[in-house]
């Protein structure tokens, strides 16, 4: 009997390929993406869905841009609910400052991205929560993992980037990139982890290139063109530096909606939500509007009371009892009383 060639290159058996397998939505290297069931036209119709990633999906089918401030903890999410908002952001930046007193070079992690978005989407669930997910955490394994916890966590969409995984904020200098075939797999990733989840999930897919300030705006949007193929349902160029840009961009990614990030101070002009709806964004966020003005406000009464020995001049009036009508306070009084509680009758 002769002995086994150990070097011989064992070639597997060639895998069955199902009827479900070759009718599947995921885009390959070549192929474009279409999921008929997520196809814009069928969130034109009907009331408002009390699903989060839904009611984006219905926002952004219809007329009118979609205004997602940015907030930074419970405190900032709560007053903006207050203000009407129908959308929230929750950017990177803010976590990382918010849960770290950090900068954002790439020092949160998925843990902290996760539990600061379950906390802000739990406020109203039926508020959709854009958030944050830098570079997906990983490889693509790590892609699909950040999708799924994040649907879990009740958040309704993400934007992954093509930024190395020592990433910064998409404002600062000195950004690199990846090649466009793994931002592309990150894409794709992100894309088979939603499909993958039970029942179907109508979880926005945003996809986000830093590519405009290292290799150009025509690199940048062939890459987003790329990034819509394989199933973003979102085009998000970081960094767009005049109207004219903004106008050519969404113009070269119609009919893909095109969010845009405005910083004070940042790289991008400082549009209006109004502004950039005329100039045809489909989503503006303000990313930093609730921490700047946190620093400054904090600031503020943190040099009063080194200097006045008292918090009274700062807290214009607001007793702790209003600070907490604020955080809900209301919303839990009733629920204990309906529940037949006592304890918190009178506060």
């Amino acid at each position: 009997m002769p002995a086994p060639n150990y070097f011989a290159r064992n070639e597997p058996t060639p895998a069955v390929v199902t009827e479900v397998q070759q009718n599947s939505n995921v885009a390959g290297p070549n192929d474009p993406y279409y999921n008929p069931r997520l196809d814009p036209k069928n969130y034109l119709e009907g009331p408002l869905s009390d699903n989060a990633a839904t009611r984006l999906r219905q926002l952004l089918a219809r007329p009118g841009i979609v205004v997602a401030p940015g907030i930074c903890d419970g405190i900032s999410a709560r007053c903006a609910l207050e203000a009407g908002f129908e959308c929230l952001y929750q950017s990177g930046a803010a976590t990382t400052a918010s849960r770290m007193g950090q900068p954002d070079l790439a020092i949160a992690t998925l843990n902290d991205f996760v539990e600061a978005g379950n906390m802000v989407a739990s406020l109203d669930p039926r508020v959709p929560v854009i958030a944050d997910a830098d570079t997906g955490f990983g490889g693509p394994a790590n892609v699909a993992r950040t999708v799924r916890q994040y649907a879990r966590a009740g958040i309704a969409a993400l934007h992954i980037e093509d930024q190395v995984q020592t990433k910064r904020c998409g404002h600062l200098m000195g950004k690199q990139v990846v090649s466009r075939e793994e931002f592309l797999t990150r894409i794709r990733a992100a894309v088979l982890a939603r499909d993958s989840i039970p029942g179907g999930s109508d979880f926005v897919i945003i996809g986000r290139t830093d590519s405009a300030q290292v290799l150009g705006m025509e690199e940048a949007i062939n890459r987003l063109k790329l990034a819509a193929a394989a199933g973003a349902d979102v085009c998000f160029i970081e960094g767009v530096k005049s109207k004219d840009l903004l106008e050519s961009t969404v113009a070269a990614l119609a009919p893909k909606p095109v969010l845009v990030n405005v910083i004070s101070g940042g790289l991008t002009p400082s549009f209006t939500s109004w502004e950039a709806e005329q100039m045809g964004a489909k989503i503006i966020i303000f990313s930093l509007v609730s921490c700047v003005a946190m620093v400054h406000g904090v600031r503020a009464a943190m040099k009063s009371l080194k200097e006045t020995g008292t918090d009274f001049g700062t807290a214009q009036g607001m007793d702790p009892k209003a600070f907490f009508e604020v955080m809900g306070l209301s919303e839990v009084m009733n629920l204990d009383a309906k529940a037949g509680g006592t304890a918190f009758r009178e506060v």
